[in-house]
């Protein structure tokens, strides 16, 4: 019997990416990051199909680790590599991004777009910085409240699916003091949103067309739905961090 986990991944296969974002976002986040060693050591913490993974082994000339739990999105992380040619330089890892088998202080950047939130930022950050090597950076999107007052049906929605969501000040704040300097924000433009969103419910409807049971692709492809009616209320927000 197909249930909503089943109907969640048929409708994640294929897609392009799996959280907002773009090739202009990673190459601004990735400026402002600021510089790098000549072949730095690349950590991509909750890569999904790699489209950052790719990009920024081809941008920083370095070794991207891509890492996910999902071995299908890895998969076709090692295939974008292979078309990319950087199949040598990208290395997908299946693992936990709150459990990774690295050294401390083996990693120049950390990359983690729309990924931070699954295991909390908080936590995730604090996992992190033992990895750093001196230097090193952190960058990545977090989604989080741009009004004090959401609309009823965006905050049901988030605070379902993710409670301890904040806004960017209140993200800063937080990090500041867990000791991060943060170098930079961004706010990711709706263009992002339509490169993720766009072919989700491009696949949504491929599978109703196909006899998937609709009351679950509803389901699934409510965040749609919810962005559609509430853009205003929340966005993805790039941060630059370093250690204090």
């Amino acid at each position: 019997m197909v249930d909503l986990s089943d109907v969640f991944w048929l409708a994640h296969t294929g897609l392009p990416r799996e959280a907002p974002g773009s090739r202009r976002t990673t190459e601004l986040l990735l400026a402002l990051a600021g510089p790098l060693p000549d072949r730095p050591r690349v950590l991509d913490a909750g890569c999904g199909t790699g489209p950052a993974s790719v990009l920024l082994a081809g941008l920083t000339g370095g070794d991207v680790t891509a890492v996910d739990l999902h071995a299908p999105f890895l998969a076709a992380v090692a295939e974008r590599a292979r078309a990319a040619g950087v199949a040598d330089r990208v290395h997908p890892l299946r693992a936990s991004i709150d459990a990774l088998p690295l050294a401390p202080g083996t990693v120049d950047l950390v990359w983690a777009e729309g990924s931070a939130y699954t295991v909390g930022v908080d936590a995730a950050l604090a996992g992190w910085r033992p990895l750093l090597a001196p230097g090193g950076a952190v960058v990545l999107t977090e989604c989080g409240w741009t009004t004090a007052a959401p609309a009823p049906g965006a905050r049901a929605f988030w605070d379902r699916g993710y409670p301890a969501m904040r806004s960017t000040a209140g993200d800063v704040e937080a990090f500041r003091a867990a000791g991060w300097v943060v170098h930079a924000t961004y706010l990711l433009p709706d263009a992002d949103w339509a490169a993720y969103y766009d072919p989700l419910a491009a696949r949504i409807e491929q599978l109703r067309a196909e006899g998937v049971d609709g009351a679950l692709l509803d389901q699934v492809g409510e965040e749609v739905a919810v962005r559609a009616a509430h853009a205003g209320d929340y966005g993805y927000t790039g941060y630059v961090l370093r250690p204090r």
